[in-house]
């Protein structure tokens, strides 16, 4: 595919309610998808974040006890920038989430609570579409997505969460998966981008921890354009659409 002739990308479909934006770290969902949820927060949308870990282990320079606080508040800050309000830590360690039985029922477990329509997630795939590795928490917690999102409508799998109240939700459609090297749709951000980057940027002391310079406002505008491009406006953002 020509970079000078990309291929269009299909306009999203908006008419639902509910959302899980489900991510492995804090700042994970600011990487574009934030553009998209503050755009549908406008709406009258309502989104939930569900975060695996509190990245306590993203801070080269901060012990995990102390940096697992500082993100956990740099997330609910990033997340209200966007109009989001519910923030749930599942409190998996960071950098070692494994894919196994309890990631898939916890996941279950806060899909049958929020009861969302949609779900929100990340590039679930061995790499990044620059080529680039992508690292084992992305994978596993996009893989639990996947599964959590059928089998939160199965009253027979995880029968112990019937137990503790959580009645089984067939209502999720589909997983749009932001960072997929296979996008097919994308969302007109136009109006919306500058509060992705304010969410994004509200992420401060992680971002001055990094070993390179990083600055989220051309990072952020760069990338919306190149989907703004493939979709037809100015901004945009790309999402694989996973049907359920």
């Amino acid at each position: 595919m020509s970079t000078n002739n990309p291929q269009k990308l299909l306009t999203l479909d908006e008419d639902w309610d509910r959302a899980v934006a489900v991510a492995a770290h804090p700042d994970d969902l600011e990487y574009g998808a934030a553009s998209a949820i503050a755009r549908w927060t406008d709406q009258g949308k309502e989104i939930t974040y569900l975060l695996l870990t509190r990245g306590e282990a993203g801070i080269d320079g901060m012990h995990p006890r102390d940096a697992g606080p500082l993100r956990e508040a740099e997330e609910v800050a990033g997340a209200a920038q966007v109009g989001v309000t519910v923030v749930d830590f599942l409190d998996y360690t960071d950098g070692v989430i494994e894919y196994g039985m309890d990631l898939r029922r916890d996941i279950t477990r806060a899909f049958r609570k929020y009861k969302p329509d949609i779900v929100i997630s990340g590039n679930h795939r061995l790499l990044f579409p620059s080529g680039k590795l992508n690292m084992a928490d992305h994978r596993w917690a996009g893989l639990g997505v996947l599964d959590a999102a059928r089998d939160a409508g199965n009253r027979w799998i995880f029968p112990e969460l019937l137990a503790e109240g959580y009645e089984p939700w067939d209502g999720i459609r589909s997983v749009l998966t932001g960072g997929s090297g296979s996008p097919t749709h994308g969302v007109d951000v136009t109006d919306s981008l500058p509060r992705g980057i304010a969410s994004l940027k509200e992420h401060k002391r992680y971002i001055e921890g990094l070993s390179f310079d990083f600055d989220p406002e051309e990072f952020l505008t760069w990338g919306a354009a190149a989907a703004g491009e493939r979709l037809g406006v100015d901004y945009g953002v790309m999402f694989e659409v996973i049907g359920i």
